[in-house]
């Protein structure tokens, strides 16, 4: 603002003149009073430096009045003030938390559900923060409340623990445009815990069990189409290449015979008994 950095200047540049002033004052009638009255007149000085000088730091603004009267922004740095003509409302423009408390929301879908979240937010209009409504900070709270009973109650409970964060996002979108004529900025807003009722809990500890089972299942089905598939290919090679029956029967004689039990085998040649079914089909 162009007239708060103004009345700022003449502010800053108003307090050497005050306390030369008031210096003088003092000086001038030590030599004409008595010393009580001389000290009485100093306490007072010291009182008027301690309520008309006022120090802000960087991150504080303050609201001036003047008889009531909005008089502009002051800050930061050295202020001074009138006592008992102007006074000071001092805003804070770091980020702020306010907590949500939980919410108790219907769905729509019919789900009872309880939401709590954190609102962050700063103040970027320290005259509008002061002006337009009385107490900001609870105002920002009561509006997140509000808005989140309605965005919620718009959803199914799926879209809700699906979609945290868009839902989120659409919060801190209307509540910005309701808080922006008091100069309040919503940084962010999070949804922290969504608490479901216990028979819905248990609802959806049997579906995810259900579904577990489900992917099992089609994991082993599928398995065992791979297992087919290639069972089926390593015969089709076998049953091609000379000899490769014969092999693999030996391979599996030795396998069986690493057993400690006893057992008795009885192997034919592969070849001789391709032999037998040649000759009896050139019989018939």
């Amino acid at each position: 603002m162009v007239g708060s950095d103004t009345y700022e200047s003449r502010q800053a540049s108003s307090l050497p003149v005050i306390v030369l002033l008031l210096f003088a004052i003092i000086t001038f009638a030590s030599l004409f009073v008595s010393p009580a009255l001389f000290w009485t007149i100093f306490a007072l000085f010291v009182v008027y430096v301690i309520l008309a000088v006022k120090i802000l730091p960087e991150y504080k603004r303050g609201v001036l009045f003047t008889l009531g009267r909005y008089d502009g922004v002051v800050g930061p740095g050295l202020i001074v003030i009138v006592p008992l003509v102007q006074s000071m409302r001092v805003v804070d423009l770091r980020v702020h938390t306010l907590d949500i408390p939980p919410q108790e929301v219907i769905t729509k879908d019919n789900v009872s559900v309880r939401v709590n979240g954190v609102v962050f937010y700063r103040v970027l209009d320290p005259a509008k923060a002061v002006l337009q409504v009385r107490d900001y900070a609870y105002a920002t709270s009561a509006i997140a409340q509000t808005t989140l009973r309605d965005v919620i109650g718009g959803v199914d409970l799926d879209g809700l623990l699906e979609n945290r964060e868009a839902i989120a996002q659409e919060i801190r979108r209307i509540v910005d445009d309701k808080t922006d004529k008091w100069g309040i900025d919503i940084t962010e807003i999070r949804l922290q815990d969504i608490t479901l009722p216990e028979n819905m809990k248990r609802a959806m500890a049997v579906q995810a069990e259900a579904e577990r089972e489900k992917r099992a299942v089609i994991i082993k089905a599928e398995g065992e189409l791979t297992a087919a598939e290639n069972y089926a290919k390593a015969a089709k090679i076998l049953a091609t290449t000379p000899g490769g029956l014969t092999l693999r029967t030996l391979q599996t004689i030795n396998d069986i015979s690493k057993d400690p039990s006893q057992k008795i085998f009885f192997v034919l040649p592969i070849e001789l008994l391709e032999s037998w079914v040649k000759a009896r089909k050139e019989k018939k």
